[in-house]
């Protein structure tokens, strides 16, 4: 899977960008803030339908524009397909495939997949629980579209869920009811879907970390969920709803006594572990950094496996935050396949990069190999 095209509108910094991609590693350099980011972030919407960086969509809209384009080739083997999208500062964006418009952002899944590693991928070690239930399932979206539906089902009955609970008065329990059903079907199917991952996940992650330390640790994954009295693993997935169900029945008195959803995947936990002990407060700032890396490098290798064809591989100034046997060691095993990478600095030895590009205020200059 190649992004052969990548053309822009007022979007971010960018006037007028028509840039053409070739099949191996493009190199975007310059100083800071001048719009490296912002062509990786234009790549991975037309991914994800939303910014890695976590902003609107109406930041990423050109100051002074009411909208932005952006039109995206990509091919994947004989087959090549065409992304038009409209994002708007209000409103609803416009999206076309192959100039069929799309209903809903959702049936843009599975056009163009990413593996994006940026400075901040440390939070995945280091930050909440959220942070990484987030990994889990972007990346289960991104493999299989169909968990889009049973995370945004899952999201809208929480949220009806909840304001059913907090509302004035008594708590209409024969709605509350119909929303236990929900919550329980579509929660079901998320976790199951976590937990074969993870199972996949977890040798690739062993695997990554070994490569960029040099040294293989004792590292395990445990997906831990109160609801579940503790932990689950693949051996469980026929018995989550079942889980889920007797956990809803249980917490409904102290949840309209505290007038919120107490269970459920929104509160379950991936611990990472290194030697035994939690790598986010026990590991040293280097392991957490190989850890990230290696989440993102299993990610993309699962992905690849599941899918049959690599991502393309985005990399935001990642080699910034290395030090120097760590990056040589993500160069050394940086998956194959299309690479667009952003630095400021000095591209790191053993990156070969077929094409480097210097950005200077949102305008792109070819400088060669």
């Amino acid at each position: 899977m190649n992004v052969a095209h990548l053309w822009l509108t007022d979007f971010r910094c960018y006037r007028e960008v028509d840039l053409e991609l070739g099949e191996g590693l493009t190199v975007f350099e310059g100083a800071n803030a001048q719009g490296k980011t912002s062509l990786l972030e234009a790549v991975t919407w037309a991914a994800t339908t939303k910014s890695f960086r976590g902003v609107p969509d109406s930041a990423l809209v050109r100051d002074g524009s009411d909208r932005g384009v952006l039109r995206l080739e990509v091919t994947s083997g004989e087959r090549t397909q065409l992304l038009e999208a409209e994002i708007r500062v209000a409103g609803r964006n416009r999206i076309l495939v192959n100039h069929n418009p799309l209903a809903r952002a959702r049936e843009l899944l599975g056009f163009l997949r990413v593996t994006v590693f940026a400075p901040d991928d440390l939070d995945l070690v280091k930050g909440s629980p959220a942070g990484r239930r987030d990994y889990l399932d972007d990346l289960l979206v991104s493999m299989a579209p169909r968990y889009e539906a049973a995370r945004g089902d899952y999201e809208k009955v929480l949220r009806q869920r909840n304001a059913l609970l907090r509302g004035a008065g008594p708590v209409d329990l024969p709605t509350l009811d119909v929303f236990d059903l929900q919550l329980v079907a579509a929660g079901a199917e998320l976790v199951r879907g976590r937990l074969q991952l993870i199972d996949r996940l977890t040798p690739w992650i062993r695997s990554a970390y070994h490569d960029l330390a040099s040294a293989t640790p004792e590292l395990e994954t445990r997906y831990e969920a109160e609801w579940a009295d503790g932990e689950l693993d693949l051996a469980d997935v026929g018995d989550v709803a079942g889980l889920l169900e007797a956990a809803v029945v249980r917490a409904r008195p102290r949840e309209i006594e505290r007038r919120t959803t107490l269970v459920g995947p929104h509160r379950d936990e991936w611990r990472l572990r290194l030697r035994g002990l939690e790598a986010r407060t026990h590991a040293s700032q280097g392991e957490q950094r190989t850890y990230a890396l290696a989440l993102r490098l299993a990610g993309h290798h699962t992905s690849c496996e599941v899918v049959g064809e690599d991502p393309v591989l985005l990399l935001d100034d990642v080699f910034s935050e290395l030090d120097a046997d760590r990056a040589a060691a993500l160069v050394k095993h940086l998956p194959s396949g299309q690479t667009l990478l952003t630095t400021a600095g000095v591209v790191p030895d053993g990156i070969e990069p077929e094409r480097r590009l210097r950005v200077v205020e949102g305008s792109l200059v070819d400088v060669g190999p």
